[in-house]
């Protein structure tokens, strides 16, 4: 069999759901693309619908918060994490904000170019949300240096906002860059196209937004104390969380409001959202990243149910969109859901035999690693490289030993270093229960996690929850790996913080329809069966009996969960 050059497959049925949302130039809810790591989201997206999605009309913004993660990502030469992003080193929440912003700011910039954002069209959104008249007053004063005296009194209280705007708008044309004020707007190329008067109305519409930025960033100002009391405290304010996404939702709203069929039709895509959600903050000067990330979408849902948005699609991987964001923003239907699982079996096997695998290799795989994608094209990668040559030129290698090799490497690379980090998190849990921060109407439910250790001994809390994660791994074997956590409404392994602990270091995935936790794949699948091996065989005689103890009195049993479960 020749080598072929790996292909992207088209998915018509995903395909069409995610351009009839794109088509819209309004929508009234945003649309959440998840599914489990590695079943070719970002591939779907980049390779096969963002091209149409930028052609007349249409004019996407794409924002991935993983793109700083230099790691774990394509642009700079490396691939995905199998893991969650949360076992990577995190992105700063003032890089992302960045991102988002600068992103929002040249669809704007096009939306000014074609006449659909104008200066008044600016003033009236922002005069909507924010009191204006102080912030004008100080911008002017600060851009009118030849001013006898730089005091409020220099302007009459008597003038009215748009009075107000206009007079900020001109002091800052005056102190503008002409030359990037027509590289933005492409005037050089074209300027016998246009006349003076079209020139001028373009170019005072780009000073405008820029006007718009610096009231924000004036009144966000005012509340800097207030923010970093808010960061020391901990606490928690709707109106401050606001303020620090006011910018990236004014040109949101801007840009629906310029949305027009078959002229300007913008939209934004934001894949990797939950790495915002677990961004560091590296200042005072914004609300932690769960606050910035809970105000953005609650104000991009606000937006689209009150007066339609444009199409947002955020795509991730992380299994807190598939079904806990919608408890935490309202109700099952708040966003659009879809949910994609990669390949059955029987598609994944249409695709891939025989222009990548024969049927025998087939079998293997299929019973081995499951029909993922990502799997699949690793796997492909690996027959191609020196290193299967070099297998099967010893005639008593066989297949298998390829697939040992790649399993050996998932072991190594994603699955025991994400393990280690849900150790830590166990850790954390046992020492926040030791010293109160858990609630006692959390620790009530279940046996197995109500007694961490009593000492403040390190050494402890590590023995405790890696007792704690074997026996839950040891649990779900019970299970065959599959638990409907939605039926009868048992919605109780949601307390046990080993379930939490999986799911957030990305072994675990919580589908939403059908409502399974499950590994993300067979091969991870594989991986952690092998872990719980592993660790039971280098435990000591007195570790294994304590281990035998914990699964016979306080032992998991979530086999009244159990539904069969297949992974596609």
């Amino acid at each position: 069999m020749m080598n072929k050059t790996w292909k992207i497959i088209p998915r018509p049925l995903l395909e069409t759901i995610l351009n009839n949302h794109a088509q819209h130039h309004r929508v009234p809810q945003p649309l959440i693309l998840h599914g489990p790591r590695g079943v070719g989201k970002t591939t779907l997206i980049l390779e096969r619908l963002l091209n149409d999605w930028n052609k007349g009309p249409h004019i996407t913004g794409y924002v991935d918060f993983a793109q700083s993660i230099k790691g774990h990502h394509p642009q700079h030469n490396n691939s995905f994490p199998w893991a969650s992003w949360s076992t990577c080193d995190s992105s700063t929440l003032s890089s992302c904000k960045t991102q988002l912003e600068t992103c929002l700011e040249s669809m704007a910039y096009k939306g000014i170019r074609l006449g659909t954002i104008t200066s008044n069209q600016i003033f009236s959104t922002l005069n909507k949300w924010h009191r204006l008249d102080t912030a004008l007053r100080r911008i002017i004063i600060l851009n009118n240096p030849s001013s006898p005296s730089r005091s409020r009194n220099t302007i009459s209280d008597k003038v009215s906002g748009s009075v107000l705007w206009e007079r900020a708008v001109f002091a800052l044309s005056a102190r503008s860059n002409a030359k990037e004020i027509d590289e933005l707007l492409g005037l050089e190329g074209k300027g016998n196209n246009l006349s003076l008067e079209e020139a001028s109305y373009f170019r005072e519409a780009i000073v405008a937004l820029r006007l718009a930025k610096e009231v924000i960033k004036v009144q966000q100002g005012w509340r800097a104390n207030a923010i970093a009391h808010l960061n020391r405290t901990g606490g928690f304010s709707r109106s401050l969380a606001n303020s620090c996404t006011d910018w990236p939702c004014l040109l949101l709203e801007l840009l629906s409001q310029a949305a027009e069929i078959d002229y300007f039709q913008p939209k934004l895509v934001i894949n990797n959202i939950e790495v915002l959600k677990n961004a560091i903050l590296t200042d005072d000067s914004m609300v932690s990243a769960p606050l910035y990330h809970d105000s953005l979408i609650w104000r991009i849902i606000a937006l689209g149910a009150n007066e339609r948005c444009l199409p947002v699609m955020l795509i991730s991987s992380d299994s807190y969109y598939s079904y806990q964001a919608y408890v935490d923003f309202g109700f099952p239907d708040i966003f659009i859901s879809r949910e994609t699982f990669g390949w059955t079996a029987q598609e994944a096997k249409m695709h891939m035999v025989t222009d990548y695998f024969s049927h025998s290799e087939w079998a293997v795989i299929v019973e081995v690693l499951g029909p993922n994608p990502r799997h699949l094209f690793e796997l492909y990668a690996l027959k191609q490289s020196n290193y299967y040559q070099i297998v099967l030129d010893d005639k008593a290698s066989t297949f298998e030993d390829i697939i040992d090799a790649y399993l050996a490497y998932l072991q190594v690379t994603v699955v025991n270093p994400a393990m280690d980090k849900a150790l830590g998190i166990l850790q954390k849990f046992a020492d926040d229960a030791r010293s109160g921060k858990i609630s006692k109407d959390i620790l009530c439910f279940g046996a197995p996690w109500r007694h961490p250790p009593k000492r403040d001994d390190p050494a402890l809390y590590l023995e405790w929850a890696k007792l704690q994660l074997m026996d839950f791994v040891q649990c779900l074997v019970n299970t065959e790996f599959g638990v409907n956590y939605l039926a009868d409404y048992s919605l109780e392994i949601f307390d046990d913080p080993c379930t939490l602990a999986l799911l957030e270091v990305g072994l675990l995935y919580a589908q939403r329809d059908p409502s399974f936790i499950r590994p993300v794949s067979r091969g991870i699948q594989r991986c952690l069966v092998r872990w719980l091996v592993q660790e039971r065989m280098c435990m000591s005689f007195p570790n294994l009996l304590q281990c035998l103890w914990q699964r016979i009195i306080r032992g998991r049993s979530y086999r009244h969960l159990m539904q069969e479960v297949g992974y596609k």
